[in-house]
């Protein structure tokens, strides 16, 4: 009676804080049948069809589950409603977090719903899972900037899934809090709906107090010291603070209150959150007396020599277009070692597996050309993340800025890698007339003299992407693009600008 008791008090703090959330289900698959769209729906049956489970796991983005029951092909698609939370350290999302981003467009194209949850509120705290020390705090302001931003690039990221292999459709729609039922019941069909949710929405009512009274007494210690990620920290050097430990209850609190709220019974995340997912589902058990909610995680993205794929002397490799070029984000992609590109390709894209086969047996065959099966994996991944806009952007530098190439060349298209290569600054009557091989020297590109007048009888270096063949060759007025910029390669791959000022 006591445990009913205190089941039925949480419950009842469970009520929404300040909002209404007016959420309806979703209409069922056989009465979508009769409607306009049930055409475009049954073209994309090779995926709604199947389990989304399935289909994560056959491309390798299932590490593993709380069920071995979850999206059993006798579960109706619409009772998988799936959430993955962001946390707002940066200004942007970082390749890692891509993973994720695909796992919920996987699930939407199996006609389920999904959320994308950003941290406002857990971001002040900093999840400890897979971090050798605390994180640094992020002053409120930093906190607001970066929820704001990642919002912003989820939704236009999610919007961009394509509803099947090979085609790019917009058909979803990004829910807000304010949104009511009538929008949701009138998204697409074929698609299922996403909305952007932040946590800060629900935790900004919550008190400590009554948060240990409803929440933490059904927490068991010795359960949660037993959480991988926190017996790891509790072993290092400086052990782990009483703000990270608590970390698990937050993200658990989160799929407690969708879960409760809006039907979300589905947490994804990377393995290594593995810890507060079920965190999660312990609690819902616990308070709520029920079962449902299940978890699901992915591999974390390595290369094949068990590296992180996504970190470069420069640092992270970030989604947004602010924080790093489109151009620069296709070169990393299409510099992908030929032993990693097929399974990037099956876990990043939403390519069909027989396609990726196909690409897979044509390596092996006589006169494959090395980088090919890379640059589809480029176009497919930047397309997603950067659009139509941004790949052809990426494209259009790319083949600009290859030594040799016929593309004739203008400043803009310079400048815009200006700040992804090399660059530097000289007076124009500096440049003017100056010989090649002193300004490959002085703006940094090489060494030497003796460094360029090597590389020009080896043929590889150019000026404008014209290759130089002498060495006496002067900067002429017409070499100066726009009356601008320069570009000076020393071989494919590196480069200098020169701004004329």
């Amino acid at each position: 009676m006591a445990s009913a008791a205190m089941a039925a008090s949480s419950r009842a703090f469970l009520r929404p804080h300040r909002c209404r959330l007016l959420l309806r289900q979703r209409r069922s698959l056989s009465a979508s049948a009769a409607t306009p769209g049930a055409a475009a729906a049954a073209a994309a049956s090779t995926v709604v069809g199947r389990s989304v489970v399935d289909v994560l796991r056959e491309r390798g983005l299932v590490e593993a589950t709380t069920s071995e029951t979850l999206g059993s092909g006798s579960a109706s698609p619409r009772e998988l409603k799936a959430y993955c939370g962001f946390d707002p350290t940066a200004e942007s999302l970082h390749l890692g977090n891509l993973l994720g981003l695909v796992a919920l467009s996987w699930f939407r194209r199996c006609g389920h719903p999904v959320v994308a949850l950003v941290g406002g509120a857990t971001g002040r705290v900093g999840d400890p899972s897979g971090k050798s020390a605390e994180r640094p705090e992020l002053d409120l302001a930093a906190v607001e900037t970066n929820c704001n931003a990642i919002k912003s690039l989820i939704g236009q990221i999610l919007d961009r899934a394509p509803a099947e292999p090979s085609q790019h459709s917009q058909s979803g729609k990004s829910l807000s809090l304010e949104q009511n039922d009538e929008t949701l019941a009138n998204s697409g069909e074929k698609m299922g709906s996403f909305q952007i949710l932040d946590n800060y929405y629900w935790w900004k009512d919550i008190t400590l107090l009554d948060f240990l009274k409803e929440v933490g007494r059904f927490a068991r210690v010795g359960t949660m010291i037993a959480k991988e990620s926190v017996k790891k920290r509790l072993m290092s050097e400086d052990g782990m603070s009483y703000t990270e430990f608590t970390y698990q209850l937050l993200q658990g609190y989160d799929f407690l209150y969708m879960f409760r709220k809006m039907g979300v019974n589905v947490q994804i995340g990377g393995s290594d959150q593995w810890g507060n997912i079920t965190a999660g589902t312990e609690l819902i058990r616990k308070i709520l007396q029920v079962e449902g909610a299940h978890g699901l995680t992915f591999p974390l993205l390595l290369k094949s020599d068990g590296t992180k794929f996504g970190k470069t002397e420069d640092g992270a490799i970030w989604l947004s277009a602010k924080m790093l070029s489109p151009y620069k984000f296709y070169q990393y992609f299409f510099s992908v070692p030929d032993v990693d590109v097929i399974r990037f390709m099956k876990i990043l894209t939403f390519m069909s597996l027989d396609e990726i086969q196909e690409l897979e047996q044509s390596m092996k065959k006589p006169g494959y050309v090395p980088n090919t099966i890379q640059r589809r994996l480029a176009e497919e991944v930047t397309r997603f993340v950067h659009g139509e806009e941004g790949l052809e952007e990426a494209l259009k530098a790319t083949e600009a800025l290859r030594p040799g190439a016929q593309t004739q060349l203008d400043s803009q298209t310079i400048e815009g890698i200006a700040d992804d290569v090399p660059s530097c600054s000289l007076p124009y009557d500096q440049v003017l007339k100056s010989p090649l091989v002193d300004l490959a020297v002085s703006t940094g590109l090489l060494a030497s003299k003796s460094a360029v007048r090597r590389l020009i009888k080896q043929g590889g270096l150019y000026l404008n992407n014209i290759r130089i063949d002498s060495e006496d060759k002067l900067v002429e007025e017409g070499d100066v693009v726009n009356g601008k910029v320069l570009l000076l390669s020393a071989g494919k791959k590196n480069k200098m600008v020169v701004r004329i000022s």
